[in-house]
């Protein structure tokens, strides 16, 4: 009976498969004559003789593209990915003025005018799309990608591949509300059919991408105290936004089969799991992969109206930010934080639009390989909620987008070689709240000044996860010999440090440590609501007692300070201790003394600060700002309206988003490497037999 039900389902769903390419196919094609009909009257030297002139071109350049593009994109790849898709454009405009010389109702003088139709069909047909709610599912250029992929060696298997899709920043609780309000129809649909079940799982102390990542992807994250820290043995502050740093976290941590290693694709992550296929990943940009780039981009490239469909999106965000922040002042909505002037506009544009669809479509390229896992982190929900709130209605318009990319690799995934499962998940939350700054009118590294009674005192600057992709895109695609490898490897000279192009704040901040000439005598370090100080001069970790004496002022003011929470020492006498306003915890006693300063930040609060106090580079007093329950806000060290790091409210609590079919954990998931363990449980489970092997 199940199997009938099951068949009549993959039926039903077929014919509206049918159905849906039909109707698509007819939307198309009256769009592309409307907009064809425009541009003969902008556009000089263009001729459409009327409706019926205009219907016949769009017919025509459709035929052509379907009979000639397959063949150009083989031959042109390399150049349009040295080109950044003018290479495309420019062919495609062949393909038009090969239109008017086949249709006498359709005329163009010249290639230029060609360009411009394609460039006009573009525009257009982004802009009606996009008002008429019409998905852009290019389903006709994804059949090139799957001929590309038959070309190249498709792997197809009856066991199922696994595709981790991580929506950055987002909680578990912001999710729920999403799903129940409208927000993410397609992954609300999932949970309400029953495909798919929505866990919880709690971050580590250090509720950032760095530490999270390294424990989803290698089952560890061992000594990531925070998103940066001091090491006393090199010297220098440790950033997870620095490739080469990135890169030694990675080969410390990994035993060479991270969740990727058997035959995996890492797209736009922090860290590659030991991924034989690589894009966009922190990890791996200073690595020479000659002629791996084009073949990683070719899903991108095999529609010739994806460059200028990308650009229109872009200028429509860059507007959408503009008009977004000037409503946040007008309407005084509060909390609020700078949100960069005319900078931040294009970084966020290149966070939410361009590197969205990069890796959307490498994705699909994924998976009509026959990839058998694929783990990709969308980050531009985290982006959006740092500038403007978690729940923000700017914020929750990049998740309905996001959310939308879902639907098209749902789609695509019906013609993979392979049946594919997805997962959802995220690596953190975030919680809100104004800024410590803004609460109480200087910062943590002040307030650390001010006390230490030192002008020796450093800060590193506040780090931007964009920047950093944005940096690590650039390093990437200058690591080849091509012209195009060379000009940018001209361009961004100036702005390498260790043979990674590092922009926005963190180049500052890496470049003051280049030629330093001493050591500083205080760092005050912050990620989010965390905050790291160290006294690099001294050859160990500082003990309460030596803070005592060498800063007298300095504990006293923390405590004392109604923005901090709790600070995390080492005692000579009784170990790790956590120090509050009203009371002590002694971790290694187990043993408390008044109030319990780690109540307000949950249950598993002493556990996590315990841990981290084992860490070899842990700071030599770690802070956590305040959590202020009634609002479920926090403080954050940085300039940052959402934020996270740290502890306290939801930036500690995740989700994923599991197939029901799925086994599930019967107790909470506490932990990145906890998690990582079910991921490859469910890799064994399907069938893949390199993970069971390994002790899945």
């Amino acid at each position: 009976m199940s199997d009938v039900a099951g068949n009549s389902a993959s039926e039903r769903s077929s014919r509206f498969g049918e159905r849906h390419v039909i109707v698509r196919v007819f939307v198309t094609w009256v769009l592309n004559a409307v907009a064809l009909h425009f541009l003969a009257l902008v556009v000089p030297g263009v001729e459409v003789d009327g409706w019926a002139g205009a219907f016949a071109a769009a017919a025509i350049i459709g035929l052509l593209n379907g009979l000639l593009w397959p063949l150009l994109i083989r031959v042109a790849l390399p150049i349009t990915v040295l080109t950044l898709g003018l290479g495309a454009l420019l062919l495609n405009g062949l393909v038009v003025w090969l239109a008017s010389v086949i249709s006498e109702r359709f005329q163009i003088d010249e290639l230029w005018q060609g360009i411009a139709v394609v460039a006009g069909l573009s525009v257009i047909n982004t802009v009606l799309t996009s008002l008429l709610a019409i998905d852009d599912d290019d389903f006709y250029y994804r059949n090139v990608v799957k001929k590309q992929a038959k070309r190249r060696g498709q792997i197809s298997s009856d066991v199922p591949a696994l595709f981790f899709l991580e929506i950055d920043g987002l909680a578990h609780d912001v999710l729920a509300r999403a799903i129940r309000d409208g927000n993410v129809p397609t992954m609300a649909r999932w949970v309400r059919e029953g495909s798919h079940r929505l866990i919880g799982w709690e971050t580590d102390w250090s509720s950032q991408t760095g530490a999270s990542q390294t424990g989803l992807l290698h089952g560890t994250n061992e000594d990531i105290p925070a998103f940066r820290w001091w090491d006393r043995e090199q010297g220098k502050a440790v950033a997870s936004s620095a490739p080469k740093d990135v890169m030694a976290i990675e080969a410390r941590l990994s035993d060479g089969k991270g969740l990727l290693f058997a035959d995996g694709a890492s797209r736009a992550n922090m860290y590659s799991g030991d991924a034989p296929h690589s894009l966009l990943t922190i990890s791996t940009v200073l690595e020479r992969r000659e002629g791996r780039l084009g073949q990683d981009y070719f899903a991108y490239f095999a529609n010739p109206y994806s460059l200028v469909r990308t650009l229109c999106l872009v200028i429509a965000d860059i507007a959408g930010e503009l008009w977004e922040t000037a409503q946040q002042k007008r309407l005084d909505i509060q909390p609020r934080v700078h949100r960069g002037g005319f900078v931040y506009p294009l970084m966020r544009a290149w966070m939410t639009v361009v590197q969205r669809d990069l890796q959307v479509q490498t994705v699909i390229g994924d998976a009509y390989a026959g990839r058998p896992v694929v783990y990709t982190t969308f980050s531009g929900y985290d982006e959006m909620a740092h500038h403007a709130g978690i729940e923000r209605q700017e914020t929750l318009k990049v998740l309905r987008k996001l959310d939308r990319q879902f639907a098209r690799l749902e789609r695509a995934a019906r013609d993979a070689p392979r049946p594919i499962e997805f997962v959802v998940l995220s690596d953190h939350g975030q919680t809100q709240g104004a800024t410590f700054l803004q609460r109480y009118g200087l910062t943590l590294e002040e307030l650390v000044t001010q006390a230490c009674r030192s002008k020796q005192v450093e800060a590193a600057g506040q780090g931007d996860e964009g920047w950093m992709y944005l940096g690590a895109t650039a390093t990437e695609a200058s690591q080849g010999t091509g012209l195009f490898a060379r000009g940018l490897t001209a361009l961004t000279r100036k702005r390498k440090v260790d043979d990674a192009v590092v922009l926005g704040p963190e180049r500052k901040a890496e470049l003051e440590q280049v030629g330093r000439a001493e050591l500083p005598e205080v760092v005050v370090m912050a990620s989010g609501c965390l905050g790291l100080i160290s006294f690099p001069r001294e050859p160990r970790r500082v003990t309460l007692e030596r803070i005592r004496t060498l800063y007298p002022d300095l504990i006293p003011a923390l405590l004392e300070h109604p923005g901090i929470g709790f600070a995390l020492v080492r005692s000579e006498e009784r170990g790790a201790v956590v120090l509050g306003k009203s009371g002590t915890s002694y971790l290694d006693e187990d043993r408390i003394e008044g109030e319990d300063p780690l109540a307000p930040y949950g249950p598993n609060a002493s556990r996590h600060v315990r841990r981290t106090d084992g860490f070899e580079h842990c700071a030599d007093i770690m802070v956590n700002s305040t959590f202020w329950p009634e609002t479920g806000e926090v403080a954050a060290f940085e300039e940052l309206v959402g934020s996270h790091g740290g502890m306290g409210g939801t930036q500690s609590h995740a989700f994923a988003l599991v197939p029901s079919t799925f086994a599930l954990p019967d107790e909470p998931v506490v932990g990145a490497g906890e998690l990582h363990r079910w991921m490859r449980r469910w890799l064994a489970d399907l069938g893949h037999e390199a993970y069971r092997e390994d002790g899945a």
